[in-house]
């Protein structure tokens, strides 16, 4: 597998030309929808510490690569603050984390209370419905991708490894599987997805979830499965570019080109058309080719060459 290290590139004139001065280009602000931490307790620390919102670095570390600029949201309930921050970002991506609560979709079965974080759930469907309807651009990964797809007025599975695969296969591993592929993943042509990894049927994953899609959320369309049959993507058509995904890109974009290209369809998500990204974006400069108004290095990543 190849390894890539995408680096900023500081110079280069708007039509193209490496080495002509100007100004660096604008980096498009993500907002990025914050983990929840609870602190324990410990010998050191006897004393309860309050809940830490954080934002993994290597989320940060894949932004900031892919030409974007990273701002972590507090926590809240105030829609003037929520408000206030969508009016400053240009994207907005939501990370994995805790699972999303049953009661969401209506199951009132018994459930492990230490795997939900119910302030996340809160804040993460109130900030969710406002991107949508600002139609401002949307990414989410692992659980942002199911807490998606319940968004919409879907549900969720709670136990993928009590799923039956598909008859002639095996159940790939889906669990703990971070910082290599996983599994292969199938995509489908003509969608959003298919567009942001260059036109690929098939591309390779990391993985680390328990749950998945099960009902599929009004106006969403499921997109990719895993070659066992579990849902790996999702997107709503009608919005100008939201994507949710259940691997782990923040991980691999190092080593996986199509990881990478996905951070880079975020920062480049035009600003005018449903669904549609952009390779030219005016001043903008490729972070691994230094051309402003092509992304060569990005297409032959993804042809393999």
């Amino acid at each position: 597998m190849t390894t890539f290290a995408p680096t900023l590139a500081t110079a280069s004139s708007a039509s193209g030309e490496p080495g002509a001065a100007c100004a660096p280009a604008k980096r498009p602000v993500i907002l990025v929808a914050p983990r929840w931490q609870v602190m324990e307790r410990t010998l050191e620390v006897p004393e309860q510490l309050a809940p830490e919102e954080v934002m993994a670095s290597v989320f940060a570390d894949a932004i900031l690569a892919a030409g974007g600029l990273p701002l972590m949201m507090p926590l809240t309930d105030d829609d003037d603050v929520i408000e206030t921050m969508l009016s400053m970002c240009d994207g907005v991506a939501v990370p994995g984390g805790q699972d999303v609560n049953p009661a969401r979709w209506g199951d009132d079965s018994p459930y492990d209370e230490s795997l939900l974080c119910d302030v996340r759930d809160e804040f993460e469907f109130k900030l969710v419905h406002r991107v949508l309807e600002l139609d401002k651009p949307l990414f989410a990964t692992c659980r942002g991708m199911q807490l998606l797809n319940v968004a919409m007025g879907g549900t969720l599975c709670m136990d993928v490894p009590g799923i039956a695969p598909l008859e002639g296969t095996g159940l790939w591993r889906h669990a703990m599987v971070l910082n290599d592929p996983a599994h292969p993943v199938e995509v489908q042509d003509g969608t959003l997805l298919a567009r942001c990894v260059g036109g690929a049927g098939l591309i390779q994953a990391n993985s680390s979830h328990h749950c998945c899609v099960d009902k599929i959320g009004e106006g969403v369309r499921l997109v990719a499965r895993a070659t066992d049959g579990i849902p790996e993507a999702i997107e709503v058509p009608s919005a100008r570019f939201c994507l949710g995904v259940q691997w782990h890109p923040e991980y691999t974009w190092q080593r996986i080109a199509t990881d990478f290209a996905l951070w880079r369809a975020l920062m480049l998500a035009e600003p005018s058309a449903p669904n549609r990204f952009w390779l030219s974006r005016g001043p903008s400069i490729c972070l691994l080719c230094n051309r402003s108004w092509r992304c060569f290095a990005l297409e032959a990543m993804l042809r393999n060459e």
